[in-house]
């Protein structure tokens, strides 16, 4: 072999191997999935408990209709009133009440059933009913905080305790009106909000529908699973090179996969799925955690969320379809990338709510 030839030979063995390499770098490593265990839930716990009665910072969002609606937080709602805003306060108490339900030392003194007796009256719900019922805020938190709503109901619902059933009757008339509202609005909303914040239509409706389910409410599962399949049916291709922007929470093509994994049967979902969100079916499909630069802005903190709803939605997607189980490692890798920030010592903008999110990401199985 001629001097030339020889290093013909070398340079593709070295770059053959390089190739190797870089492939094998590239390949992740597998994430060991966390569960919800006692230390968690009581890092969790930490944060509802710890928020649910600080009334400042809030941040109202109401419509001022008089110098008479000028009042306090704690005035114009007070059961939820603290965590910065209402629906932040809704969703930490179902933290807190799905984390007693299964971690009942958490609340050994009592201390928080306390809380939520002098809270969660018949009184007081009648204060936050009228809110909604004012004409300036009729569609106060419509639909997100409506959904929390609505879940903290399902996880009293579903809770064999005398407090619990007690707090659930109390809150039934602005579940009642809430649900009634929902149902109004949704043959009105000629097109779905594909955003990915707060007002994002399928996350409010996949919440939803797990409280009508949970409750047996025929009529709102229909109203739900209608007005899902057609706002949704037809989509096509799901572009997630576009996703996320600088501050979502939530993801716009993986929450609608998630919902419709809820209204439609396998098959069905199975062929929709593909022509939705062909990628998702590739065992090397990839999606990096998003990255939070500045955890004081409570904007840019949203991205923390954004990992736990995220893994939410893979880990529904698979369980749906356990042919995408593969799903399930890009899930963990994503709660894995977040969950360090899990902590009261953490930046108020963030403890406020994300808890919540990594509960309901950790619930998810």
């Amino acid at each position: 072999m001629n001097k030339t030839r020889l290093l013909f030979f070398t340079c593709c063995t070295f770059l053959f191997t390089a190739c190797q390499n870089n492939q094998q770098k590239e390949e992740p490593a597998n994430v060991e999935e966390i569960k919800l265990n006692a230390d968690i839930a009581k890092s969790i716990f930490s944060l509802p408990t710890h928020c649910l009665q600080i009334e400042y910072p809030n941040k109202l969002g109401q419509v001022i209709g008089s110098d008479a609606d000028l009042k306090t937080p704690k005035s114009l709602r007070p059961v939820f009133y603290g965590c910065f805003d209402w629906h932040s306060s809704v969703h930490g108490y179902w933290s807190i009440v799905k984390l007693m339900k299964e971690f009942p030392e958490l609340d050994t003194d009592g201390a928080i059933r306390k809380v939520f007796n002098a809270h969660i009256t018949p009184e007081n719900v009648q204060v936050e009913k009228a809110f909604f019922e004012d004409k300036n805020n009729l569609n106060f938190e419509r639909t997100y905080g409506w959904a929390w709503l609505f879940k903290l109901q399902e996880e009293l619902h579903t809770w064999e305790d005398a407090d619990a059933k007690k707090w659930e009757q109390a809150l039934q008339p602005l579940v009642d009106l809430l649900v009634q509202r929902y149902m109004e609005y949704l043959p009105k909303l000629v097109y779905p909000i594909r955003a990915g914040q707060h007002d994002n239509s399928a996350f409010g409706l996949s919440l939803s529908l797990d409280y009508a389910k949970t409750v047996n409410n025929q009529n709102f599962i229909k109203s739900i699973s209608e007005n899902a399949d057609r706002l949704y049916h037809q989509d096509k291709n799901c572009n997630l090179a576009y996703e996320p922007s600088g501050y979502d929470f939530l993801s716009p093509c993986l929450e609608e996969a998630f919902l419709m994994s809820k209204i439609m049967e396998s098959s069905a979902y199975d062929a929709w799925l593909k022509t939705f969100m062909p990628e998702l079916y590739d065992s090397s499909f990839k999606l990096e955690p998003a990255i939070v630069k500045d955890r004081t802005d409570g904007k840019l903190v949203h991205l923390d969320g954004l990992n736990y709803s995220r893994a939410a939605c893979l880990k529904g997607i698979a369980l749906k379809l356990p042919a995408l189980k593969h799903l399930n490692q890009i899930a963990h890798a994503h709660v894995a990338f977040s969950i360090p920030n899990i902590s009261k010592q953490d930046d108020y903008m963030g403890t406020h709510w994300l808890g919540t999110f990594a509960l309901y990401a950790l619930s998810i199985k």
